[in-house]
């Protein structure tokens, strides 16, 4: 995957973070921003079982807008009302996919600057891991990668699997 990057707004739990970190991993994204001192504080709890964070940078900045390239469309994922469901969404190539905290919402003039807002439709709200797995396994569905599946599974699995349909 290319040109693809995450941003979480203000992480407070190491745990999501490392599931994020362990999403991109597997689906794929170029880079994942964070802003806000929350997650500085609890990363020593971190949970980057596959340290996907030595691969892919996890960086710190200020501002998401000063690191977005003009050409790249903002995607929010957030409960709006007005979104697009994300069954409905067909993914840019090139994306910068913002998500909000937590415990609380993307900024306003974030979804007013937005290319698109888009919700994953479910009853309750997500875990913002568990979004960003969503988030990457649709678009990733949503591709037209050819794929060699034996050898992924291969390559994916544990060690101590060795199933195999008969």
């Amino acid at each position: 995957m290319t040109d693809v990057t995450i941003c979480l707004t203000n992480p407070k739990s190491p745990t999501n973070v490392g599931g994020v970190m362990r999403a991109v991993g597997c689906f794929g994204a170029d880079k994942v921003l964070y802003t806000g001192n929350r997650y500085d504080i609890a990363k020593k709890f971190h949970t980057d079982t596959q340290n996907i964070s030595a691969d892919i940078g996890l960086v710190h900045v200020d501002d998401f807008f000063a690191e977005k390239p003009k050409e790249v469309p903002l995607i929010c994922i957030e409960l709006v009302e007005g979104a697009i469901p994300l069954n409905e969404f067909n993914h840019p190539p090139k994306a910068f996919y913002l998500l909000g905290p937590e415990d609380s919402s993307v900024k306003q003039e974030w979804v007013d600057q937005a290319d698109a807002v888009v919700y994953i439709p479910t009853k309750g709200s997500l875990n913002l891991a568990a979004t960003v797995n969503v988030l990457l396994y649709d678009r990733f569905s949503k591709s037209t990668q050819d794929i060699d599946h034996t050898s992924l599974i291969k390559q994916s699995r544990d060690v101590n699997n060795r199933l195999a349909v008969k």
